[in-house]
């Protein structure tokens, strides 16, 4: 079954009838779709309605979309519209059958978890490059980073949110130099700068970003029971004012798509549309090998049945490569007050297949609010010739909804139970902090039994000494007692001597039987 085209804009009939048009409604064929898309334009000429308009047709046709809405007044895509003169009119003008006013299913998507289910993905899905970027770091701590990726990978360490990297780092620190003989020179400055951006990241609520459970890209894919495809709307009106950050998730999700969608090849219709709103901060201070990735998939995105709208204020806000895929094109009005806005008009117009009857450069500063320059490929591939024509006015409501209606869609939605808490299960931090802990206990289990040794090594000297002091205690004590033993044989001998002496002496007689006596022992003792 052939699914018919898409009105999204219409010429004025006065401008038929004077010849200044041919005539063709804008249509967007959906096989074509996939073929990507450019809506650009100066703030308040009409982008959002136009997104709006596109949005809801495709969701008819049972396509689903991912947007981003940035200055957060997309949601009423989730209401019925309501009659307005200013449509009315223009219905009226194009020659339109009265409104039929309807919703779209809504997905609501945050990442910081307020406005719609939390957008998470892991630190490992999203990657050194990616991530990188988002800090701000240069080619060497970008080395180091993707260093501590690699690390990961062999040691089989999950990095699911900041705390896992964080600890990687610090790891890494203080292995650094038995680490680098394998992979390369670590240095402490490096990991140091990559922890503080980390830390202002986390200030910044960034770390809200990081965990699980991430988004799968086939929740991404729904239609609802009648058969329209669902809208999911990324709050992006708080994202935004971090630049650095909204890009990161955009080119995250674009490269998730990438990678887990199926190749389709040419359908009926796409399988998912992809809107970048405010696009050209995708690319402002990107790397070149990020440049280079992202138009390899804009490339070749169109085979998984993906169309991919860029929207932004003028063309010249992304790389020439990117914009030369974008076949489907609505140029709203653009302001040339300098002459670098008069050569990016000038440039804008050269983009187009030319009409004959139309001016182009001249009308891109002559549009009014909510008219465009529009071509888009037709039949056979071919873009069409340029066609200045009002923009059909959406079906659903032209504004935000209520913050209570919001809260109420997003908690009725199926996804909400299973996006609502994060989990945090065993990961890199958990693991590196056990084996901290067991690398503690090996120490500290280490230092009590050296602290033991040195002990028992100190006590065995103290007891070898003792010994020592016992033995020598002993040899003084036997050699005292030895000597007190000889003086004690010396003077028993001396007396033994003298009482003989004496005892010769009674026998000689007298004074000379004492002397004969005293010569005598004085001889045996050896005294004079």
């Amino acid at each position: 079954m052939v699914v018919p085209p898409l009105l999204i804009a219409r010429p004025l009939q006065d401008q038929i009838q004077d010849q200044t048009l041919n005539g063709a409604d804008a249509l967007l064929l959906p096989a074509l779709a996939n073929r990507h898309g450019l809506i650009a334009g100066a703030t308040g000429t009409g982008k959002t309605v136009t997104l709006q308009r596109i949005v809801e047709q495709f969701s008819r046709i049972g396509v689903p979309t991912l947007l981003a809405d940035v200055k957060g007044d997309l949601s009423g895509l989730a209401a019925a519209g309501m009659e307005k003169a200013v449509f009315s009119q223009r219905r009226e003008q194009l020659g339109l059958e009265p409104a039929v006013f309807a919703p779209c299913p809504v997905e609501f998507w945050d990442v910081l978890g307020e406005q719609g289910h939390p957008l998470r993905a892991t630190i490992s899905e999203l990657g050194p490059i990616l991530l990188a970027r988002l800090l701000n770091l240069n080619d060497t701590q970008a080395g180091v980073l993707t260093i501590a990726f690699r690390i990961a990978d062999d040691q089989g360490l999950l990095l699911l949110d900041l705390k896992d990297l964080q600890e990687l780092l610090r790891h890494l620190g203080e292995s650094a130099r038995t680490c680098q003989t394998t992979y390369g020179n670590i240095s402490a400055a490096s990991v140091g700068a990559i922890q503080r951006g980390l830390l202002a990241l986390e200030q910044q609520s960034a770390d809200r970003f990081f965990g699980e459970p991430s988004l799968n890209v086939l929740d991404l894919l729904q239609t609802d029971g009648d058969g329209h495809g669902v809208v999911n709307l990324l709050a992006a009106d708080q994202l935004v004012l971090s630049p650095k950050l909204y890009a990161t998730v955009m080119l995250w999700l674009l490269s998730q798509l990438y990678e887990q969608l199926p190749e389709v090849g040419d359908v009926e219709k796409p399988k998912l549309l992809v809107i970048f709103d405010e696009a050209h901060l995708l690319f402002d201070g990107a790397p070149q090998v990020l440049l280079e990735k992202v138009e390899q998939v804009v490339r070749l995105i169109r085979s998984k049945g993906v169309g991919l709208y860029f929207c932004t204020q003028n063309p010249l806000d992304l790389p020439p490569k990117v914009l030369g895929q974008l076949s489907n094109r609505v140029q709203h009005a653009l302001r040339a007050f300098t002459p670098q806005e008069q050569k990016a008009v000038k440039a804008a117009a050269t983009t187009f297949r030319p009409n004959p009857p139309l001016d182009v450069e001249a009308a891109i500063g002559e549009l009014a609010v909510g008219e465009a320059l529009v071509s888009f490929l037709d039949e056979r591939g071919a873009p069409s010739p340029v066609e200045r024509a009002l923009v059909v006015p959406p079906e659903s409501l032209v504004g935000p909804i209520p913050p209570e209606e919001r809260s109420r869609l997003r908690l009725a939605s199926p996804l909400h139970d299973h996006y609502r808490e994060a989990e945090d299960r065993e990961s890199a931090y958990e693991r590196l902090l056990q084996r901290a802990a067991e690398a503690a206990a090996a120490a500290e289990t280490a230092k009590r039994e050296a602290e033991a040794a040195k002990q028992a090594e100190a006590l065995a000297k103290q007891e070898a000494t003792e010994q020592q002091r016992l033995e020598r205690a002993q040899q003084r004590s036997q050699e005292r007692d030895a000597a007190r033993a000889a003086a004690t044989a010396a003077r028993e001998k001396e007396r033994l001597l003298l009482s003989l002496a004496g005892e010769a002496g009674n026998l000689f007689g007298g004074r000379t039987g004492r002397s004969i006596a005293r010569g005598l022992m004085g001889g045996i003792l050896g005294r004079r």
